[in-house]
């Protein structure tokens, strides 16, 4: 071994590096739909709260499963597009179950916050669903990550581009073969 070395095998600085801007990239369009989320479920807990007098809690809840769909479709067509879409079924199923927890956390800090320290003028509630929505956004990133939009291991992904480009080649050969 030379000088310096510790004899762990490490990934040239020029992998590393391609993963640290990817997860960057990836947190700031996870960001992006969750921002967006965010104003979709403030304001509908604003509007639902106080247009119809529910409970400041079931306002949250109904808000928060009105940002989960709107979430929805943000990570599975922009922030994770290029994720495995095999298992549709398996993705939302997990998605939910994750959506369900992180609505738990969210409304639990709320609920807390309301029923159990009676903090509940419209600013506290906004500042207590702000802060579960943190909570809530935290668990949501690490699990949708690590197990609803999973990265497809390297040798499908090949297998999958060696096959989009074989199908792309009979049909490029079959295009010259009707010309002709």
């Amino acid at each position: 071994m030379g000088s310096g070395s510790t004899g762990l095998k490490s990934e040239p600085p020029g992998a590393m590096r391609r993963q640290f801007d990817q997860l960057i990239r990836e947190i700031a369009k996870f960001g992006a739909v969750g921002g967006a989320g965010l104003l979709v479920n403030l304001l509908v807990f604003n509007l639902v709260r106080h247009a119809t007098g529910l409970q400041v809690v079931r306002a949250s809840v109904i808000a928060t499963v009105v940002a989960i769909v709107f979430n929805y479709i943000g990570f599975r067509y922009f922030t994770y597009r290029d994720r495995d879409k095999s298992g549709s079924t398996r993705e939302i199923s997990l998605f939910l179950l994750f959506s369900a927890a992180g609505l738990v956390i969210e409304n639990g800090v709320l609920y807390i916050a309301t029923y159990g320290f009676g903090w509940d003028t419209p600013l506290q509630s906004n500042i207590f669903k702000f802060l579960g929505i943190g909570l809530g956004t935290l668990f949501r990133f690490w699990s949708y990550r690590s197990w609803v939009f999973r990265t497809l291991p390297a040798g499908e992904a090949v297998a999958g581009a060696e096959s989009i480009l074989e199908a792309a080649e009979r049909q490029r050969r079959q295009g010259q073969h009707v010309n002709r």
